[in-house]
C-alpha cells in the first residue's frame, strides 16, 4: 500500500526549487505589469497596433480583411488549446509509466533519487500547468469570438451613424482583442514554464536553472528584442512626423 504524501518525501532543495519556480512565474507577471509606463514592452506596442486596427474599422466599407485577421487569430489560439490537451494526455500517460521512468532516471549520474510518490506529485504539477494553459487558450478563443461579433457591430462607413458611436464601437472591439491577446500570451507563458518544469524531473538544480533561462528569454523578447526595437523605432518616427506636420 502506498504511503500518504508528506513534505518529508521531498528534500529541502526540491522544496526550494519548487518555490523558486512558482515565485519566478508569478513575479515575472507582476514585474512586466509594473514596467508599464517605465519601459514599453513588445506586447504594449502590439496593443497599440490593435487599437490602430480598430480605428481603421471606422473608415473601411468592407470588413472582409478584418474578419480574416480575426479568424487567423482564432485558429492560432485553437491550435494551442488542442496542443494543451495533447500535452495533458502525454502527461497522464507518463504518470502510468512511473516505474520504468524511475529506473531510467535512477541510472543517470545527475538524476535525483525519487520515489513513486514524489514522481506522481511532480507529474501532477506538470499536468496542472497544462490545464492552466488550456483554460487560458480556451478563454482567449472565446474572447476572439466575441471580438468578431464586436467587429461586426461597428457601424459601416456611409450609414450615417454618428462618429462618436462608431469610435465607441471600435474601442470596444479593440479592448476585447487586447484582452484575448493577453490571455493568449499567458497561455504561451505557461508552455514555456512547462519546459522549465521538466528540469525538476532531473533534479532541483535543473529546475532552477531552466526557470532562470525561461525568464531571461521572455524578458529579452519583451524588452530587448530586435523586433521590439524595429517596432519602437517606427512608432518614434511616426510620432516625429506627426509633430513636424
Amino acid at each position: 500500500m502506498q504511503h500518504p504524501f508528506t513534505l518529508a518525501d521531498f528534500s529541502p532543495l526540491d522544496i526550494a526549487g519548487l518555490l523558486y519556480f512558482v515565485t519566478a512565474w508569478a513575479g515575472y507577471g507582476i514585474a512586466v505589469a509594473r514596467m508599464r509606463g517605465r519601459r514599453t514592452s513588445l506586447s504594449q506596442i502590439m496593443n497599440r497596433q490593435r487599437e490602430e486596427w480598430s480605428r481603421q474599422l471606422t473608415v473601411r466599407d468592407n470588413r472582409v480583411v478584418d474578419t480574416t485577421i480575426n479568424a487567423s487569430l482564432q485558429n492560432g489560439t485553437a491550435f494551442f488549446a488542442s496542443t494543451s490537451l495533447i500535452a495533458l494526455g502525454g502527461v497522464l500517460t507518463l504518470s502510468r509509466s512511473g516505474n520504468d521512468v524511475l529506473t531510467l532516471f535512477g541510472a543517470l549520474p545527475f538524476g535525483a533519487i525519487a520515489t513513486r510518490v514524489t514522481w506522481e506529485i511532480k507529474v501532477a504539477g506538470l499536468a496542472m500547468v497544462f490545464v492552466y494553459a488550456f483554460f487560458k487558450f480556451a478563454w482567449a478563443y472565446r474572447l476572439f469570438n466575441y471580438g468578431a461579433i464586436l467587429i461586426g457591430a461597428v457601424p459601416p462607413k456611409g450609414t450615417g451613424a454618428p462618429k462618436a458611436d462608431m469610435d465607441r464601437a471600435a474601442r470596444r472591439a479593440a479592448a476585447m482583442n487586447i484582452a484575448a491577446g493577453s490571455h493568449f500570451a499567458k497561455g504561451q507563458r505557461a508552455f514555456l514554464f512547462a519546459l522549465a518544469y521538466l528540469g525538476w524531473f532531473v533534479n532541483a538544480w535543473f529546475l532552477m536553472i531552466a526557470t532562470t533561462a525561461v525568464i531571461c528569454v521572455m524578458w529579452r523578447r519583451q524588452f530587448t528584442s530586435d523586433i521590439r526595437a524595429i517596432l519602437l523605432n517606427e512608432d518614434d518616427e511616426a510620432t516625429l512626423q506627426d509633430t513636424e506636420s
